[in-house]
């Protein structure tokens, strides 16, 4: 698999709020997935490693956290790409190869394919470490205004996501 990391890490502006424990991303939730993003142009991507104890079938990735995975970049994709946030409406997922836990490091890769009225359609992808598109799916996310995200989702100054300070 293309290991292409270039692109804008996307900060966590999360981290700084009393209470936060997603179970995506949070970096300290040690039974969370930790993922982190990287803007790259049209996508927002993820790198990850899979563990075991994340497993359905033997040596196999859940499907559910393989859900779980795409909902999350969806999520980010929205925050990044829209400057605002809202919450997953449907998710409609292919599961096309397993994914094994013990072969190394997936990408995941999201866009925005269009947006009707509130709703952002998000197209998901989950790629092995040998660049086999295993997962795809369409997120469908219910966009809120940024008055609303600010109050409900905590969603911050849109520079925290790439400005540390």
């Amino acid at each position: 698999m293309n290991h292409d990391h270039t692109g804008n890490k996307i900060i966590n502006p999360y981290t700084k709020l009393k209470g936060y424990n997603c179970f995506g991303c949070a970096p300290h939730n040690s039974f969370g997935l930790k993922m982190s993003f990287i803007d790259q142009g049209e996508f927002v991507i993820c790198y990850w490693s899979p563990s075991d104890h994340f497993s359905g079938y033997r040596n196999v990735l859940h499907g559910g956290i393989q859900a779980t995975l795409l909902d999350e970049i969806a999520s980010w994709t929205i925050q990044v790409k829209l400057k605002t946030a809202g919450v997953t409406a449907n998710i409609d997922l292919r599961y096309k190869k397993p994914v094994f836990v013990d072969q190394g490091q997936v990408l995941l890769r999201a866009k925005i394919r269009e947006i009707v009225k509130r709703i952002a359609v998000v197209e998901t992808e989950l790629f092995n470490p040998e660049g086999e598109l295993c997962c795809s799916g369409i997120v469908k996310y219910l966009i809120y205004p940024l008055e609303v995200a600010r109050e409900k989702l905590n969603f911050p100054e849109f520079d925290a996501f790439f400005n540390s300070k």
